[in-house]
């Protein structure tokens, strides 16, 4: 890689990680004092708590996003390494590219199938 556009990507990558994580670490913890308030005031009934529980429903299965993502695009470099290609070819990044969508594929059926039950 070019000498002066890593003196260029370096920082920029840095200060969006660090602002990224900011932002969710804040995000998590306003919806922690703002659940929490709303519970102390009284103001919590049977719709506020259907809120809730969705919004508790929609982090059920993140982890498993995740690591089926992870997954398959460990996988795609795997493969990437035995398979000899020219270095312009774009074959690696359509096999990395096939690798993450067969991830979400799994992902997406796996929680159709446990939300019909």
């Amino acid at each position: 890689m070019d000498n002066n556009l890593r003196e260029v990507l370096q920082p920029i990558a840095i200060f969006s990680g660090f602002g990224g994580s900011v932002y969710f670490f804040v995000r998590a913890m306003t919806d922690y004092i703002l659940k929490k308030k709303m519970i102390e005031k009284g103001f919590v009934n049977e719709d506020t708590q259907a809120i809730f529980k969705q919004h508790a429903s929609d982090g059920k299965y993140s982890s498993l996003k995740w690591g089926l993502i992870a997954f398959f695009g460990g996988l795609s470099l795997i493969i990437m390494e035995f398979v000899s290609v020219r270095p312009e070819s774009p074959l690696p990044y359509g096999l990395f590219a096939v690798s993450v969508s067969l991830g979400f594929l799994i992902y997406y059926f796996l929680v159709k199938k446990d939300s019909q039950l």
